[in-house]
């Protein structure tokens, strides 16, 4: 692939975080890329990285060693007026807690106009009447956060992330304080805003449901992919099965493992729990055929492959 159709590329990221005490490593050699235009969700526990890794694509936090580019520029290498000029122009916003998104004494109208106020954008109204528009909340415009639902909350901020008009967009838990029906339309929203505007979507969740609306899912464990989930065919097709009955919704992903470039391999932690295999830091790794055969350090018959 041609460095050219990655929006983000990640090699070998580290993130420590030192107090006078404690290291605390957050993410430990990190590889991801994403392409642009992609719709993708990274999912993880809790303690895995995963905020870690959006808060440095947002440059809100930066990384302690390794590689980050995102649209062909080089975060390690931004002064703090270069790092202000990216988060006000590459990368917009969509955070889980609406208070950290938006004014409450403000209208709707009023949140989504103001980062276009602090850039000196003209016809601030227009532009942001026609996002409002996006989300389906044109008729709310003048209404302040009170008077909103919390759906409806989270898809103005949605609006107000696009104002300065982003290459990227980066959305934290966006649908983990509302229901289903609701999340489903955020979600909707999301893809409809990629396909209009090839707009690059990065998700960060703890919510199952997202992968039926994302073409990949990264997961990550221990601050590392461990796993992938691909899209077995378009969106459309599968919408197209589930109703008439020859897909269920579970059954939209397959999951691949990931093989770092020094040839690391993150084994599902459920695997090794139901081989007996967990807590031990060595296994025996024998080829046969086509396949990668994978032994317990003290025994030696076959405990999983791989192929």
């Amino acid at each position: 692939m041609n460095s050219s159709d990655l929006m983000i590329e990640c090699e070998n990221l580290v993130k420590i975080y030192k107090t006078n005490e404690t290291e605390v490593v957050a993410l430990q050699g990190l590889d991801l890329t994403i392409e642009r235009g992609e719709v993708m969700a990274i999912i993880g526990n809790s303690g895995s990285g995963k905020s870690t890794l959006l808060n440095m694509l947002g440059g809100l936090d930066r990384p302690s060693a390794g590689k980050l580019m995102v649209d062909g520029k080089d975060l390690l290498k931004f002064d703090d007026k270069a790092l202000i000029k990216y988060k006000r122009k590459t990368v917009g916003f969509v955070w889980q807690n609406n208070a950290r998104n938006l004014i409450p004494y403000l209208t709707a109208m009023e949140n989504v106009e103001l980062p276009m106020v602090f850039s000196g954008k003209s016809k601030r109204r227009k532009k942001a009447k026609e996002l409002l528009e996006m989300v389906d909340l044109s008729h709310r415009r003048n209404n302040k956060l009170s008077q909103l639902s919390g759906g409806e909350q989270q898809r103005v901020a949605i609006a107000l992330s696009l104002a300065n008009n982003p290459l990227l967009l980066l959305a934290d838990e966006p649908t983990g304080s509302v229901d289903t029906k609701t999340a489903e339309r955020i979600l909707d929203i999301f893809r409809n805003l990629n396909k209009e505007f090839g707009l690059t979507i990065v998700i960060v969740t703890h919510d199952r449901q997202v992968s039926r609306k994302v073409d990949r899912v990264v997961a990550i464990r221990d601050g590392r992919t461990s796993s992938e989930f691909i899209r077995k065919s378009s969106y459309k097709e599968e919408l197209d099965k589930i109703e008439e009955g020859f897909l269920k919704e579970d059954d939209t992903h397959v999951e691949l493992a990931v093989l770092d470039k020094t040839g690391r391999l993150q084994i599902p932690a459920e695997y090794l729990e139901a081989l007996e295999l967990k807590g031990k830091d060595k296994l025996r790794v024998a080829l046969e055929g086509d396949r990668i055969v994978l032994f317990s350090h003290d025994d030696y018959s076959p405990k999983s492959k791989l192929g």
